[in-house]
């Protein structure tokens, strides 16, 4: 079996191409799939609809657009990664994790340990919590093997 994880979260580190590369050496039998990761890209989805206006109507038309990608992915998946980054508080990564767990997708955190107590519903769900990509990867092993 192949099986397909969804990258969730954080898109301003290389965390995603760790993962798939790690992946790769260990010859894990995966494909991963992600929302748009360009920030730029992903914020300008819907400015092709009518009409292109700045500020919440554009960011409510790029949202519907790139929910259209990201809803169709997470129901596709076996399971998921949801990584919360330092820099930025990731909205769309916990909204990933509800629709995961509402949908009884299994899902596995990514975060440091000082967003535990922010965190807590979110980790709640999930069936693991890492702090790095080796310990994804490793989790991956054991689920995948």
């Amino acid at each position: 079996m192949i099986w397909t994880i969804y990258l969730s979260g954080e898109v301003h580190t290389a965390w995603r191409e760790d993962l798939k590369r790690q992946a790769a050496e260990r010859e894990l039998p995966v494909r991963f799939t992600s929302a748009v990761t360009d920030h730029a890209a992903s914020d300008a989805a819907g400015d092709h609809l009518p009409p292109a206006a700045e500020g919440y109507w554009r960011d409510h038309k790029s949202a519907g657009v790139n929910a259209m990608r990201t809803s169709t992915l997470i129901r596709q998946c076996d399971l998921a990664v949801v990584r919360f980054g330092d820099e930025y508080r990731q909205w769309n990564a916990a909204f990933d994790a509800g629709a995961l767990s509402a949908l009884g997708k299994p899902y596995v955190t990514l975060h440091g340990a000082q967003h535990v107590h922010a965190l807590k519903e979110v980790d709640a769900g999930a069936l693991a919590w890492a702090e790095t990509v080796e310990q994804v990867i490793e989790t991956l092993a054991h689920v995948t093997g």
